[in-house]
């Protein structure tokens, strides 16, 4: 809602990191759950991108319990999402998640989220201070460790790379189908890739979004999204003629 009225929306950072970084143009995707023709909408875009947001999966979705009173949810979103991932994935449409993007690519897969990454033991407050200015809040906060052999890997050219960190959920049990591509120092999942997609489909669980033309890794990833994004177009048009 914002005032009184209900509204799609999506954040003007994402929508400058797709044109900036993927060189493409955005659309959003209204979340109409299935009053939308999914078949129809995969044939006319070329990439996915599933934004952070400050709502979370509701729990019944991968089995949880019940949220904390007050916790934000978002039930178009999640009846949209969650069955149009596995088959964007399936048709070849290039998929990139972020934040809670990245937690509903795992639950679309059959895993579950912790919903207070803080309250597990042996798990970092993955959390940001929203008292401080934003610059602070999507400042890097600790490094990933990227998985030998992994797609992130290969883009980086390192072994790890340095991060924002503004989560409370986190992956609990992993989706099948999706290999690890990177973790935090204390072991939690922030990065995977759907094993066997045709395309590009990779979810992070921090926000490369954000001012990304500043950040080489960031940059590499959107870029990466992008040129899948481009051949899918061009074999589209090929399919056509």
């Amino acid at each position: 809602m914002i005032g009184r009225h209900p509204f799609h929306a999506v954040g003007e950072k994402y929508i400058r990191a797709v044109m900036q970084a993927a060189g493409a143009i955005p659309f959003l995707i209204p979340a109409l759950g299935d009053e939308l023709d999914l078949d129809e909408v995969l044939a006319r875009i070329d990439g996915l991108l599933f934004t952070g947001s400050p709502s979370n999966v509701e729990p019944h979705r991968y089995r949880g319990p019940a949220s904390t009173p007050g916790t934000l949810h978002d039930p178009h979103r999640d009846a949209t999402t969650l069955p149009l991932i596995p088959r964007a994935v399936a048709s070849g449409v290039p998929v990139l998640g972020i934040c809670r993007g990245f937690q509903e690519m795992n639950v679309a897969f059959g895993g579950t989220l912790h919903q207070k990454v803080h309250e597990v033991a042996g798990l970092m407050d993955h959390r940001d201070d929203e008292s401080l200015p934003l610059e602070e809040q999507y400042g890097p906060a600790h490094d990933v460790i990227l998985e030998p052999g992994g797609l992130l890997r290969r883009l980086a050219g390192t072994d790890r790379v340095r991060v924002n960190s503004l989560h409370s959920q986190g992956v609990e049990h992993l989706g099948s189908d999706l290999v690890v591509e990177a973790r935090a120092p204390d072991g939690l999942i922030e990065a995977f890739r759907v094993s066997g997609a045709p395309r590009f489909a990779v979810a992070v669980q921090w926000h490369p979004e954000w001012k990304v033309m500043g950040n080489a890794f960031s940059r590499t990833l959107f870029a990466a999204f992008g040129e899948a994004s481009l051949e899918r177009a061009r074999e589209q048009v090929s399919h056509a003629e």
